[in-house]
């Protein structure tokens, strides 16, 4: 039988490997998942949804049901040893700090968050491609003397079957296997890192209980162990995560002694189980891949490459965001946008999150040690971490794809080149809608340009907007395909500071409301006010960034909602360098669907 050819194999079908598919579908780009398990995710071990994840959600169109099914983390207790034997609840705080994101942190199975991402896959994809169950990898090799031409299939998968072996010719290949990625080990790359002594259980339990924080998010230290609540979706489910004594082994644990141990905890109050849906037992441990890509052919994410401790609740999240990152990459390649040198940002900005999430993780499982930590200096760590484990600090450094050196950080203070952009409510201007400007930034490919454009009822700062727009229209049209729309690769998106009942259609420049689509009709969407809305107050969007609305600036967005430069609304020279950097002018395969 011949080999089985796709530009993209994906191995795994976790969260970094969906997520990668996702987008790849988004984009009609074909890629096949082989997966070992014989169908869907039926129990997830993890739960924790950062409020990142759930503005990626938000960027696919399916945080709807996300938000809808899920337990929303509003607060965090914290309780201590009271002296007497028992505990005592010592304080609350918000779960998470104000203005962080307008999305919150909810707890939602992976099963089920999953399943959701399934089914945007299905509904972006016209092939309506989606996971190969039953199917075990069996080794992986790149054929090194075709690398260098982007279009060979030069990447061989073996994947058994029900004892019958097929092979896969792949441009390119994703190891999303997990911890025991064969992936990794068949390219011979090791995890480093170490375990410690400490054992950890785990279970969802349905509990019968006095203690009143039951249904809170809640952290008990006590002088038989620590514990960590996490209320479930749905109902009266909570997930324990429970310290088990010194000396204990993983294997050795029965479900009763996580029970006992957590009745002891909870003394004086009492703890009975009317069932237990799931548990485990672990040991805390943190670990690196020593690489993250063979020849940028074969790139690994999630589990794969970083394992840590459950209790942050990072795993899902960061794989997740690992997919997220390369799967726009990917696409840009494979759409002949840029060069397949671009790749290499993957490796330099996912590795950096891993080495970032490993020092945390070490860090955060010290402080809740019975034997190092304590409660006041738990909880302390626990606020100052709160942006960290919102998913919410990470920064990529210069390359193609962000520049720093070329920005102009003072002009937009509150809006950081490398991270991710924040979000303002801004009311739309053709309909009045009161929105959250990041809902403006979907996952579809496109790079977005935001004009803080100030006041247009000012001469000078429609003067500027004109000079502007009469720059960025051809440049717009030079790097896009021929016959494709304007706005289908660099998507323009204006926000002024102008009295929303002040303001007409007219006054603003032809490039900010193109003639876009299949009925060539104006794309009016794309023009923002921020002012005082009729229903939902104001967004004070411009004080929000620290823009200045008499200086103004730019803002250069990716396909995945980092900030990739800030710059001068009058800086055509910068921003044309920037996006003649890694665009291969009219070279796209097509344009993107919207």
């Amino acid at each position: 039988m011949s080999p089985r050819k796709v530009d993209v194999l994906i191995c795994g079908s976790g969260s970094a490997g969906l997520c990668a598919a996702m987008y790849l579908s988004r984009l009609n780009i074909p890629c096949t998942i082989l997966e070992r398990r014989n169908g869907p995710l039926e129990i997830g071990q993890a739960d924790g949804v950062q409020c990142r994840t759930v503005e990626i959600y938000e960027s696919f169109g399916i945080s709807e049901e996300l938000l809808r099914e899920s337990y929303h983390v509003l607060e965090v207790a914290f309780w201590a040893p009271n002296g007497k034997g028992g505990i005592f609840r010592q304080s609350r705080t918000a779960d998470t700090m104000t203005g962080l994101s307008h999305m919150p942190h909810v707890i939602l199975n992976q099963a089920r968050m999953n399943r959701l991402m399934l089914g945007a896959m299905e509904r972006f994809s016209e092939a309506r491609q989606g996971v190969e169950y039953g199917w075990e990898v069996k080794s992986v090799e790149v054929d090194a003397s075709r690398v260098g031409n982007p279009e060979a299939h030069c990447v061989k998968v073996v994947a058994e079957r029900e004892g019958r072996e097929e092979v896969w010719e792949a441009k390119y290949v994703l190891g999303c296997d997990g911890a025991h990625s064969t992936i990794r080990k068949s390219l011979g790359f090791t995890m480093v890192g170490d375990t410690s002594d400490t054992v950890w259980g785990v279970m969802d339990v349905f509990p019968q209980t006095n203690f009143p924080d039951i249904r809170r998010k809640s952290t008990l230290h006590s002088p038989s162990g620590n514990l960590l609540i996490i209320p479930r979706e749905g109902g009266s489910m909570v997930r324990f995560y429970i310290q088990l004594p010194p000396g204990t082994l993983p294997k050795s644990v029965k479900c009763e002694d996580l029970q006992n141990t957590a009745r002891k905890i909870f003394h004086p109050y009492t703890m009975e189980f009317a069932e237990v849906f799931w548990w485990s037992a672990y040991s805390i441990g943190q670990r690196l891949a020593d690489h993250f890509h063979t020849d940028y052919r074969v790139f690994l994410t999630g589990d794969a490459c970083h394992t840590h401790s459950p209790k942050a609740g990072q795993g899902m999240n960061v794989s997740l965001q690992d997919g997220y990152n390369i799967g726009w990459k990917l696409a840009q390649v494979l759409r002949r946008v840029s060069p397949p040198s671009i790749l290499q940002t993957y490796v330099l900005e996912r590795a950096k999150v891993a080495r970032n999430l490993i020092e945390f993780d070490r860090e955060f499982a010290r402080l809740f040690s019975s034997k190092e930590g304590n409660p006041e200096e738990f909880h302390k760590a626990f606020i100052k971490a709160g942006k960290y484990t919102a998913g919410l600090t990470a920064r990529y450094d210069d390359s193609e794809f962000t520049d720093l050196k070329g920005s102009n950080q003072e002009l937009a203070k509150a809006i950081v080149v490398g991270m991710r952009f924040p979000s303002a409510q801004v009311i739309r201007f053709c309909d009045c809608k009161a929105i959250q400007l990041l809902r403006a930034i979907q996952s579809d490919g496109r790079w977005r340009i935001i004009i803080f454009g100030g006041d247009i009822n000012n001469a000078e700062k429609r003067k500027r907007l004109e000079e502007l727009s009469n720059y960025l229209e051809p440049l717009s049209r030079k790097l896009t395909p021929t016959g494709a729309d304007i706005d289908s690769l660099i998507d323009p998106i204006l926000v002024l500071s102008t009295k929303f009942l002040e303001t007409e259609q007219e006054q603003i420049p032809g490039y900010f409301w193109p003639v876009t689509g299949k009925h060539r009709m104006r794309d009016l969407h794309k023009v923002y006010i921020d002012d005082a809305h009729y229903n939902s107050g104001h967004g004070h969007a411009y004080e929000k960034y620290e823009v200045d609305p008499w200086e103004g600036a730019m803002i250069v967005v990716r396909p995945d909602q980092y900030v990739a430069k800030v710059t001068s609304i009058d800086d055509f020279e910068g921003i044309g360098f920037f996006f003649e950097g890694f665009i291969t002018p009219g070279a796209s395969s097509g344009e993107i669907e919207i």
